[in-house]
């Protein structure tokens, strides 16, 4: 399994941008499927996007479609995620997770390596 450590949250206005990093310790980063989940409080944790291994396949969330982009850098064994046009329903706890090989789930207990998350709080 990899360690993974967010970073990047904070409070922020309507509209602004924000981009959380996960740094993963580890050799097999790069055979990792990655991913971005969020918790907002009194709710389950809910899929934001994924990435394969490769990088080239993402998957979003369709409430964060175009307004959000995942991306990695394996050789800095980072994952991500730039954040647009923040609204105050984007108010969560981020977390990001790895799971080994190629996958296309958007099911957070599919993933077996958690960090342990950073809050972004967009303020109206």
């Amino acid at each position: 399994q990899v360690q993974l450590v967010e970073s990047g949250g904070g409070l922020v206005q309507a509209g602004d941008s924000l981009t959380l990093s996960c740094a993963a310790s580890g050799r097999t980063f790069s055979s990792y499927t990655m991913g971005w989940f969020r918790q907002a409080p009194g709710k389950e944790r809910e899929f934001v996007a994924t990435i394969v291994p490769s990088g080239g396949i993402t998957y979003y969330a369709n409430s964060v479609k175009g307004r959000f982009t995942i991306s990695r850098d394996n050789t800095k064994n980072t994952v991500y995620l730039r954040m647009n046009s923040l609204k105050r329903e984007d108010t969560a706890v981020y977390y990001c997770a790895g799971k080994t090989g190629y996958s296309s789930t958007l099911y957070p207990g599919h993933f077996g390596s958690w960090g342990q998350g950073t809050q972004v709080t967009v303020s109206s």
